[in-house]
């Protein structure tokens, strides 16, 4: 059905993904599938755990915070995720972290504090 993905550019792909595919056809988990592009969410949480414990200090209540803006401006944490903001928000997601808001943003919430609240995920 599909051409040898090797030999496809990304705007290639999706005009085949756009002929190939029919109404109602999710074309994003094609592109997916097609481009071998699954992030494996577990692990990267897992990452994430890691990376908080590395650069965060214990709080108040004992559990290790750090700070948006550190943790986004750190070089490490920087070649590790390519979605640093999406990693955070499935970890929310299951209680892992907390932090105030929804969407953090570089230089506006820079100092939104986030909360490992499971450590021991890993």
């Amino acid at each position: 059905m599909f051409p040898d993905k090797t030999h496809l550019k990304a705007r290639d792909m999706s005009s085949v993904i756009r002929r190939k595919t029919g109404r109602g056809t999710n074309r994003i988990l094609l592109w997916v599938l097609l481009t071998g592009r699954i992030m494996n969410v577990e692990h990267e949480v897992k990452l994430l755990v890691q990376e908080l414990k590395r650069l965060g200090s214990p709080n108040a209540d004992g559990n290790i915070t750090v700070t948006f803006g550190v943790l986004f401006n750190d070089d490490r944490c920087a070649n590790i995720f390519e979605a640093l903001v999406g990693t955070l928000k499935a970890a929310k997601r299951k209680k892992i972290v907390h932090y105030t808001g929804e969407l953090l943003l570089q230089g506006v919430h820079d100092n939104v504090e986030i909360v490992l609240l499971q450590p021991d995920h890993e």
